[in-house]
C-alpha cells in the first residue's frame, strides 16, 4: 500500500471514529434530556428512583400538561430516530432502541389508550404514593423532608380537580376501585402523615404538616364523594382494548410482537402443562382429590391474622438460606427487606409486593416487603378466605417471588446496571418474568426437599399466572365479562371465589398481565440458548448473575447482550 492510500485510510478511520464519538455524545445528551423531562412529568417516579430534585413537585394531570407531554414525546421520538441513523457504539445503540420503545409506549398510553380520561385510579392512588415515597425512606433527615411533604400535600386538590375535569365514562369497575383507593387515602392523610411528623418535628413544623395533611384529607374525601355520587352512576364505559390496541400495547411496553392466535395458544399450552403436572403431584399428596379440593387442603394450613407478618419473615429466612447454600446466584449485599403491611392507599387487589429503593438512591436503602392483611370492614368469611391466600406453602413461593431470588435480589444488583437507561427502565415481562421463573427454578433445584406441598404451591402460583395470560387476552379481545374470567380462575386455576373476582377485575385495568408467564417462558428460552453458547463454561449461577446484572430492560434486548447469535422471541 503506497503512502497516499495509507494516509487516506487512516484519515477515513479518524473521520468514522470521530463521527461515532460525536453520535455517542449526542445520544448521552439526549438520554439526559429524556430522563429530565420524564422525571419532571413524573416527580414521584423521580423520588422512588433516588433522584430528588423534583421532591417538592406533585404530578400535574391537567389536560394542558398532558397535551404538552405528548408534544414533548413526539419531538423526542423524532430526535432519537435521527440519532439512531448515525453510527452508535453497541451499548448506546441498545439503549436508544430501549428508549425509542419506551417513548412509543408512553405515547400509546396518552394518545390511544388514553387512561388519563378513562381510569380514575390514576388520580385516586397518586397522592398517597407521592407522599409515601417521601415518608418511608430516610434519604434525608425527617425535618429536611417536611417542605417536600407539605408541598406535595398542598397539591392534592389539584389532582382531584384534574380527575373531575378529565375522566369521562370510565368502566364501572375502574370507578369502584378508585373509590376504594380514595377512601384508603383519607385515613392515610388523617393518621399516618401526622403520626410521622410527631416523632421528630417541632410544634411549628407539626402544625404545617397537619394543616397540609388536613387539606389533602379533605380533598380525598371530596374525591371519594364525587366518585361515588357523580362518576359511578355515569361509569358505563368498556374496559376492552380490542385486538389491535392490545397487541400494540404489548409490543410497545414489552417488545413482544406475536400474532394474537399464537399468543393465546402459548398461554393455553402453559396452562395445560401446569395443570397436568399439578395433577401428577397432587396424586402423591391427596390421591383422587380434585383441583379445588387440593387447593383447599393446601390453604387450610395458613397463619392467623396476628401471625401473618411473623410467618412472612420466617419464610424469608428459609428461602435466603437455601439460595446461599446452593449458590444459585451471587448476593452482592447483606441488605434484607423489611416486612410490613401494605399501605392502605395501595391496596388495589395486590396481596403481596416488594417495594425497593431506586437505582440512584444512595442513602435510603430500605426495601419493603408488603403483605396485605384483611380489611377492617370485611366480614369474617371474607377475612378467612383472604388469609387462606397465604397458606404456608404458598407463602414460601411468595417470598421466593418477592425477595429471594426474585424482585429483591434483582434490586440488589441495581448499582451494577451499566447505564442510566438500564437503571431507570423496567419491563413487566423481565421483572415479573424473572421472579416467576425463580419460583419454578427453586423447586427444580430442590427447595422443599421433594415435599409435594411446595411443588403444588409453586404450580398453584403458575396456574394463577397462566389464567391471567388467558383471561387478559379474552377480556380485551374476545368480549369476555369479569364473571367469565373469574370462572376461569376458579375452574382452571383453583382460586376461591373472592380472589378469582379480584384477579378477573385486575385484568380489566392491567390488560397485559400475561407478562408473568410470558416472561418466565422467555427466561427459560434465554437460559437454554445461553447454556448452548457457553458449553462447558456454563453454570446456572453464571446465567443468573449475568441476567440480573442487565436490570429490568426488555428480554429481547437482554438476548442481544447475552448471546452472540440472538434470535427472535419464540
Amino acid at each position: 500500500m503506497n503512502l497516499m492510500r495509507l494516509t487516506a485510510l487512516i484519515f477515513s478511520i479518524i473521520i468514522v471514529c470521530g463521527c461515532q464519538r460525536k453520535s455517542e455524545d449526542d445520544f448521552l445528551i439526549f438520554e439526559e434530556d429524556y430522563f429530565n423531562a420524564l422525571l419532571a412529568f413524573q416527580p414521584t417516579f423521580g423520588t422512588l428512583s433516588g433522584v430528588h430534585q423534583y421532591d417538592e413537585s406533585l404530578e400535574d394531570f391537567t389536560q394542558g400538561r398532558i397535551e404538552g407531554r405528548i408534544e414533548e414525546l413526539r419531538q423526542q421520538s423524532a430526535r432519537l430516530a435521527a440519532l439512531r441513523e448515525q453510527p452508535l457504539a453497541t451499548d448506546e445503540a441498545l439503549d436508544a432502541e430501549i428508549l425509542q420503545s419506551r417513548i412509543g409506549a408512553e405515547l400509546f398510553e396518552l394518545t390511544e389508550e388514553r387512561t388519563w380520561e378513562s381510569n380514575p385510579m390514576i388520580y385516586a392512588g397518586q397522592p398517597g404514593e407521592a407522599i409515601d415515597s417521601l415518608l418511608k425512606r430516610e434519604f434525608a433527615p425527617g425535618r429536611e423532608r417536611i417542605p417536600a411533604v407539605v408541598a406535595r400535600m398542598q397539591g392534592v386538590p389539584r389532582i382531584v380537580d384534574a380527575m373531575k375535569a378529565n375522566v369521562r365514562n370510565p368502566p364501572r369497575e375502574f370507578t369502584e376501585l378508585a373509590l376504594r383507593m380514595a377512601q384508603g387515602s383519607v385515613s392515610y392523610f388523617a393518621e399516618t402523615v401526622p403520626r410521622w411528623a410527631a416523632v421528630f418535628a417541632t410544634v411549628e413544623e407539626r402544625g404545617r404538616v397537619e394543616k397540609a395533611a388536613l387539606l389533602a384529607q379533605l380533598a380525598m374525601e371530596d374525591a371519594a364523594r364525587w366518585l361515588e355520587r357523580d362518576l359511578l352512576p355515569k361509569s358505563k364505559g368498556s374496559y376492552a382494548l380490542g385486538e389491535a390496541r392490545f397487541l400494540k400495547k404489548l409490543q410497545a411496553e414489552e417488545m413482544i410482537a406475536m400474532p394474537l392466535k399464537q399468543l393465546l395458544a402459548t398461554g393455553e399450552a402453559a396452562l395445560q402443562r401446569d395443570r397436568t403436572r399439578f395433577q401428577q403431584v397432587a396424586a402423591k399428596f391427596a390421591p383422587g382429590a380434585s383441583l379445588p379440593e387440593v387447593m383447599r387442603r393446601l390453604a387450610d394450613d395458613h397463619p392467623r391474622e396476628s401471625e401473618l407478618l411473623a410467618a412472612t419473615r420466617a419464610s424469608l429466612a428459609r428461602t435466603r438460606k437455601f439460595l446461599v447454600e446452593k449458590g444459585l446466584i451471587t448476593l452482592p449485599s447483606n441488605l434484607q427487606p423489611t416486612v410490613a403491611e401494605t399501605p392502605s392507599f395501595a391496596r388495589n387487589g395486590a396481596f403481596a409486593s416488594m417495594d425497593s429503593p431506586g437505582a440512584f438512591e444512595t442513602r435510603a436503602t430500605e426495601a419493603y416487603y408488603y403483605v396485605t392483611p384483611p380489611e377492617r370492614d370485611w366480614n369474617a368469611k371474607r377475612r378467612r378466605e383472604h388469609l387462606r391466600l397465604f397458606s404456608r406453602p404458598v407463602l414460601e413461593m411468595i417470598s421466593i417471588h418477592e425477595a429471594y431470588p426474585g424482585h429483591f435480589v434483582h434490586f440488589l444488583y441495581a448499582e451494577k446496571f451499566p447505564t442510566k437507561t438500564r437503571k431507570l427502565i423496567t419491563t413487566g415481562s423481565t421483572v415479573e418474568g424473572w421472579a416467576h421463573y425463580a419460583e419454578q427454578m427453586m423447586i427444580e433445584e430442590g427447595y422443599g426437599a421433594g415435599d409435594p406441598r411446595l411443588e403444588l404451591a409453586q404450580l398453584s402460583e403458575a396456574l394463577l399466572r397462566d389464567c391471567r395470560f388467558v383471561a387478559g387476552i379474552k377480556l380485551h379481545t374476545e368480549g369476555w365479562t369479569i364473571d367469565q374470567a373469574a370462572k376461569l380462575f376458579v375452574e382452571q386455576g383453583g382460586q376461591g371465589s373472592a380472589s378469582a373476582s379480584e384477579e378477573a377485575l385486575r385484568g380489566t385495568y392491567n390488560p397485559t398481565y400475561l407478562y408473568y408467564t410470558m416472561g418466565k417462558l422467555m427466561v427459560y428460552d434465554l437460559r437454554r440458548d445461553f447454556q448452548r453458547e457457553r458449553g462447558a463454561n456454563y453454570t446456572l449461577k453464571s446465567f443468573h448473575d449475568t441476567l440480573v446484572r442487565q436490570g429490568g430492560i426488555p428480554i429481547p434486548i437482554i438476548r442481544k447482550i447475552l448471546l452472540t447469535r440472538p434470535t427472535e422471541v419464540r
